[in-house]
């Protein structure tokens, strides 16, 4: 399976982002309502960095509670990694291990068409696992 199997179907304007000068207790407030671990932080149409849950932990150890009135754009990841929909899942969740990482955007030169997270993908392994074991079971009964 591609990338691009994986995000087919999705409205890639319901993503949820921000931007880099929204303030870190914003954007925490917008994963807690939406129960999500990252969001892409855009900047002129383009992915300018990821912010994540690992973001706030790091900063809130370091900072204290001063860092939630700081710009998302201070904390962030970035430069953000990458995928395009021609990469296979598999190698997006090599990706993901290597780089240790468990959000991506999909981009097409420089617009996000996509943002896939690691559930995304071991979702994906999963049904097509079932599905191959169903296969066998039936060849197996027909056999």
């Amino acid at each position: 399976m591609d990338i691009a199997q994986l995000i087919a179907g999705r409205d890639r304007h319901r993503i949820i982002s921000c931007g880099p000068a929204t303030l870190v207790r914003e954007a925490i407030r917008i994963l807690a309502e939406r129960r999500i671990g990252a969001m892409p932080v855009m900047e002129n149409g383009r992915v300018a960095g990821i912010f994540s849950e690992r973001d706030v932990l790091y900063r809130l150890a370091e900072e204290g509670a001063i860092c939630l009135d700081r710009q998302v754009g201070e904390v962030m990841t970035a430069p953000a990694i990458t995928v395009d929909r021609q990469m296979t899942a598999n190698d997006a969740l090599a990706l993901m291990t290597r780089r240790r990482v468990r959000h991506l955007p999909v981009v097409e030169g420089e617009t996000m068409i996509g943002f896939i997270s690691i559930g995304d993908i071991v979702k994906s392994r999963i049904d097509e696992v079932e599905a191959e074991a169903e296969q066998m079971r039936v060849y197996i009964q027909t056999a």
